[in-house]
C-alpha cells in the first residue's frame, strides 16, 4: 500500500479548475485529476510497514497539536517539467505557502528519523490538476501564459490526513486512513 500526506482542497476549487478544464481541453489529451483527489501532498511516504505507519501516524498527531491553521492563496496555473515541455499542469499557491513548506518540512524530518525516506526533489506547494499525454493544439501556450498569475481564491488549512492510494486501471483512490486538525482549528464553526 502506496501512502501519502497531505491536504485535500474544498469543493470551491474544483470549480475553478473544471473552467481550465473547459478552456483547454481542446488542446490537450490527458487524464484530469478526479475532483475528490485534488490535495496538495505534503510528503509522498510510497510504501511502508506497519511498524514503521505507527510512528508515521505518531508523528502526525504530535506536529498537529503545535501547528496552527492558515490561509492558502490558489494562484496561477504553472507545469512540470516547465511551461515549454508541460506534463503535469498544477494550480499554484501564493499566501501560505511559506507555512506549507515549513509544515511539510516538519513532517519529513520527523519521518525521517522514524525511517521513512525523504523525497529527493525539493517541495513545491501545488495542486495537480491534469496529466498531460499528448498537446494537439499550440493554444496550450498562451493559456498558459494567460493563467500564470491569476487568483482563484483563498482557503484556510486546518487539518493535514495520512492517505492511501491504491492504484487502478481508471486511476487512483485515496482513501483517508486518519486527519489531524491544526492546534485550535477543532474549535471552528
Amino acid at each position: 500500500m502506496r501512502f501519502f500526506v497531505g491536504i485535500f482542497t474544498t469543493k470551491k476549487l474544483e470549480e475553478h479548475v473544471n473552467r481550465l478544464k473547459n478552456e483547454i481541453s481542446d488542446a490537450i489529451l490527458g487524464k484530469w485529476v478526479e475532483p475528490q483527489n485534488l490535495h496538495i501532498t505534503l510528503q509522498f511516504i510510497g510504501n511502508v510497514e506497519e511498524s514503521k505507519r505507527v510512528n508515521l501516524l505518531y508523528n502526525l498527531e504530535e506536529i498537529s497539536k503545535t501547528f496552527s491553521p492558515f490561509t492558502v492563496a490558489y494562484t496561477g496555473v504553472g507545469a512540470f517539467p516547465n511551461t515549454s515541455k508541460p506534463r503535469i499542469l498544477w494550480i499554484g499557491i501564493s499566501k501560505g505557502a511559506n507555512s506549507l513548506k515549513i509544515l511539510a518540512n516538519k513532517i519529513t524530518k520527523a519521518n525521517a528519523k522514524s525511517g521513512i525516506e525523504p523525497e529527493s526533489k525539493p517541495f513545491y506547494p501545488h495542486v495537480s490538476i491534469c496529466r498531460i499525454h499528448e498537446i494537439t493544439s499550440n493554444k496550450i501556450y498562451p493559456f498558459m501564459r494567460k493563467h500564470k498569475d491569476i487568483f482563484f481564491l483563498e482557503e484556510d488549512i486546518t487539518k493535514i490526513a495520512l492517505v492511501k492510494s491504491s492504484l487502478t486501471s481508471v486511476g487512483p483512490i485515496y482513501t483517508i486512513v486518519e486527519e489531524f486538525y491544526l492546534k485550535g482549528s477543532d474549535v471552528k464553526a
